[in-house]
């Protein structure tokens, strides 16, 4: 393996520049969303990422708070839906992530060749 083997890894988070909590919009809640989206449940979102539920209601309530908005609107047992500014930024986030990446392993075979 050389150097010209590697592959830079970009992880991106996005913020409330106002907000004084420490959560972001990061790789871990984008994957709890996503699981939302597909699932309809948080529950089922969680357990598929092997994580529990508590958590994951814990992790969506203080991005929430941090973020100034909603990102699920619960149903009680009937599951979780995104909400539609969850969805922008969700969608956004993946969108900016792949260019991200790809341009970061083009800039790397720029700067390492």
């Amino acid at each position: 393996m050389t150097p010209l083997d590697l592959k830079p890894t970009i992880k991106l988070s996005i913020m409330n520049p106002l907000s004084e909590e420490n959560a972001l919009f990061g790789p871990g809640i984008a994957a709890l969303c996503r699981g939302v989206r597909s699932t309809g449940s948080l529950n089922a979102a969680a357990k598929s990422m092997g994580m529990a539920y508590s958590k994951a209601w814990r992790i969506i309530k203080e991005t929430e708070e941090s973020l100034g908005m909603q990102m699920l609107v619960r149903d009680g047992a009937h599951g979780s839906t995104l909400t539609d500014e969850c969805i922008t930024l969700l969608d956004a986030y993946d969108n900016l992530s792949k260019r991200l990446q790809t341009e970061s392993e083009r800039l790397y075979k720029e700067v390492i060749s």
